[in-house]
């Protein structure tokens, strides 16, 4: 213990020392505080000229933070990772070119980059501006635009005045862009064969003729009023039913079949009956064909027989035999109201029916 307070004792001159040491250090710490250059100065930073200053600095920052990279021209067809990151493409996107040029193929046009990377719409907006091709792809799409432009004009210039179709001549029609020598002597003859063109739906049936060819033709011709000589349809032969839109080979032989079975038409609704025949051909025929009505040997419902009976229109041998039955049963029929109440009897063809029976 007296070891450890000896370290601690000190003589006068001793502890004198060690105040002036101390005072010393104090008086340094001091002098470097008040004279040093670098010392921070609230003053100083409180000035107007460094506020200006750092405005500016501030500004600068906002405007880099904003500023969005140059971009410059370029082929897509050589995008890379990088390259395509900052254009805001996918990794999809991108790995999607890259397949179709290990490929050994070219995008040639902004609508097929989208086609293969399948970009949005938005993005494609963005960057398809800074594409560029090289010059044999743009001249080549310029000389064919411009090809077909000029062509165009010329034959839209020929035209002056809208021609009635069922007197074009050849000539006239392959004036048409897309009629050919072949097609206008093809419309020509199916024109012959129908006698004329009466709708512009009859023109879709010429073999070949394109939908957007028929448009153009319609701003060049339209159709006129056809002098139409009707033939009785009683008359007519397989070859004149033909010549009606929408009637082919078997419905023409069709119709003349049923037409001998009837013993001929009698009213218009018959032809209704024949199979196939839509509702708009049937308006066609009625356009080309009249009904002269056949002389028909009425039969007397009350003493026919069954096989008379199975000669009228819509009558079978089952209904036949039931009418006979009740002809029967009813002693005789007094109108023809009562054949409405048999059994399986066809009620909305009594009318035509009628003309083909008496009652005595």
């Amino acid at each position: 213990m007296k070891n450890i307070k000896s370290h601690f004792t000190f003589l006068k001159a001793e502890r004198s020392g060690i105040l002036c040491i101390i005072a010393l250090i104090f008086s340094v710490q001091g002098i470097y505080f008040y004279t040093n250059p670098t010392a921070t100065n609230s003053n100083l930073f409180a000035s107007q000229e460094v506020r200006a200053y750092q405005q500016q600095i501030d500004s600068l920052k906002l405007i880099a933070l904003n500023t969005k990279p140059k971009r410059f021209p370029f082929n897509p067809n050589f995008i890379s990772d990088y390259k395509g990151f900052t254009l805001g493409m996918s990794t999809e996107e991108i790995d999607r070119l890259h397949e179709f040029r290990a490929k050994n193929k070219y995008v040639n046009s902004a609508k097929e980059f989208q086609t293969i990377t399948k970009v949005s719409d938005s993005l494609l907006n963005e960057i398809a501006p800074y594409f560029k091709f090289p010059e044999w792809v743009t001249q080549k799409k310029k000389r064919k635009q411009t090809y077909i432009s000029k062509t165009y004009t010329k034959k839209e210039a020929t035209i002056l005045k809208k021609i009635d179709i069922n007197k074009a001549t050849v000539e006239e029609l392959r004036k048409v862009y897309g009629i050919g020598e072949k097609l206008s002597a093809r419309i020509v003859s199916y024109r012959t064969k129908l006698g004329g063109f009466t709708t512009k739906s009859e023109l879709d049936k010429v073999y070949g003729l394109k939908p957007e060819v028929i448009e153009k033709i319609w701003k060049r011709f339209y159709v006129g009023e056809v002098k139409i000589t009707k033939i009785d349809i009683n008359k007519a032969t397989v070859e004149e039913l033909r010549k009606v839109y929408g009637i082919g080979e078997k419905l023409s032989v069709r119709i003349v079949n049923y037409r001998t079975k009837l013993g001929g038409f009698v009213i218009k609704t018959q032809l209704n009956d024949v199979y196939g025949l839509k509702p708009e051909v049937i308006e066609k025929v009625w356009k080309h064909f009249y009904i002269q009505k056949p002389n028909i040997s009425k039969i007397n419902l009350n003493n026919c027989t069954l096989e008379q009976l199975q000669k009228v229109p819509y009558i079978h041998y089952e209904l036949a035999d039931e009418i006979v039955n009740q002809r029967i049963l009813r002693e005789g029929f007094k109108n023809f109201e009562e054949l409405s109440k048999i059994r399986n009897f066809p009620s909305d063809k009594l009318q035509i029916i009628e003309l083909y029976l008496h009652i005595q």
